[in-house]
């Protein structure tokens, strides 16, 4: 079973997990990596999730606000061990119910060309391609996408 927690960025768990996120984009990015981390530090987050399996840390989330009305999706990751189970699928439905609670109408995320998995996932979910947005117009590795709330 995969519980769900409520956080923020300083949660110890949270925490490891984007250490063990950031080393997987450090490879999958190479030499635009240090252009992409600029954006992904978590100091301003104050809404992110945990998933737990068996009481341990399987995958995290976050929102960050972009602009008002909108959200950006950041942060996601799911541990080897936890991939293929569904779990990113429950914290992407996770991050949106929050988002909707906290009255956003939009969610919008950047991934890279090099994430397939993400990219699956998020057109999975009713996710659509959109134009990239700052900081990742003109960005040739990123794809951004944006979802419309209930």
């Amino acid at each position: 079973m995969i519980k769900i927690v409520r956080t923020d960025a300083s949660n110890a768990d949270f925490v490891a997990l984007v250490k063990q996120l950031d080393a997987d984009l450090a490879i999958r990015d190479g030499d635009d990596h240090p252009f992409y981390d600029q954006f992904n530090k978590i100091d301003q987050i104050k809404y992110a999730i945990v998933a737990y399996e068996k009481g341990k840390a399987v995958g995290c989330g976050a929102l960050k606000e972009y602009a008002p009305g909108m959200v950006e999706i950041k942060r996601m990751y799911t541990t080897p061990q936890g991939r293929g189970k569904g779990i990113a699928t429950k914290m992407l439905k996770a991050l949106e119910a929050w988002a909707s609670e906290l009255s956003y109408e939009k969610c919008i995320l950047e991934t890279g060309k090099k994430q397939p998995e993400a990219i699956g996932l998020y057109k999975k979910n009713g996710y659509r391609i959109i134009l990239n947005y700052s900081p990742y117009e003109g960005v040739e590795n990123s794809i951004c996408f944006e979802k419309r709330l209930a």
